[in-house]
């Protein structure tokens, strides 16, 4: 049987894209990535299934860091994921305050079974 495991969320910038409102810096774009990865879960019904996929994620956070919604961008490919990646961001509840003020970052999670 194979393992789960939950890869963290892509730390390149250009795996990223930030607001058109504000650019946001590397740092700002990476320190978001690891915070969202951190609540990151597989779904225990997608495991199941053997469903992987990487669904990318608008994220609108608010000047003081609190995320307001969450959007898909582009599905996995698997209900059960897109589900887990739209619920991950609110779930986070809020992401180090951006330095140009509330902005939009769209961010990749990826699920892989190993």
């Amino acid at each position: 049987m194979k393992t789960a495991k939950t890869l963290a969320l892509g730390l390149f910038a250009a795996a990223c894209v930030a607001g058109p409102a504000h650019a946001q810096s590397v740092d700002w774009i990476r320190q978001v990535t690891r915070t969202i990865a951190s609540k990151q879960t597989y779904p225990k019904a997608a495991q199941a299934r053997g469903e992987e996929g990487t669904a990318k994620v608008k994220i609108y956070v608010a000047a003081s860091g609190a995320v307001e919604r969450a959007e898909l961008v582009t599905p996995s490919g698997s209900t059960s994921l897109d589900r887990e990646a739209l619920a991950l961001p609110s779930r986070t509840g809020s992401v180090p305050p951006p330095p140009g003020g509330a902005t939009s970052v769209t961010v990749p999670i990826t699920w892989k079974l190993l």
